[in-house]
């Protein structure tokens, strides 16, 4: 069982199959950082629910990003991490409008709840985010 977990979270791979795995267990994690922010902003903060969402959206960024790196799309280390961290921030700058396009025309154009809006936001970024990562890593591995 040991052996199991090792292959399926920690060992290195370039598998795109086990990384969409790893990917959709760390997106997870992140989504509950970004969705827990949009929560706790707008219902107790009473911050309007765009900008508690984009606030949230760079919580699960980061967490998305660290947890990524250790678990999943794994770099040598003399490769440049500011320049990596901007194209990655890049990826979710182009997520988190299009998180706010689905959300605000969710909740305001469908008449849905917020927070049903963000769980199938969320869902529908998903895979912009693993597909915009994986090829980052993929790019980033031809230029070494």
């Amino acid at each position: 069982m040991k052996e199991l977990l090792y292959k399926l979270f920690i060992e290195e791979t370039k598998d795109t199959k086990l990384q969409f795995f790893r990917y959709f267990f760390v997106g997870g994690f992140a989504a509950v950082v970004n969705i827990g922010l949009l929560f706790i902003l707008t219902n107790f903060l009473h911050i309007h629910y765009l900008i508690s969402n984009a606030v949230g959206f760079i919580g699960g960024l980061v967490t998305n990003y660290i947890l990524s790196k250790k678990l999943i799309f794994k770099t040598e280390k003399s490769f440049n991490k500011i320049a990596e961290f901007v194209i990655y921030a890049i990826i979710g700058v182009v997520g988190l409008g299009l998180d706010t396009l689905f959300m605000h025309i969710f909740t305001e154009t469908i008449g849905l709840y917020y927070m049903l809006s963000k769980i199938i936001s969320t869902a529908l970024v998903f895979i912009w985010n693993f597909t915009g990562r994986k090829l980052l890593y993929i790019i980033i591995e031809k230029i070494k």
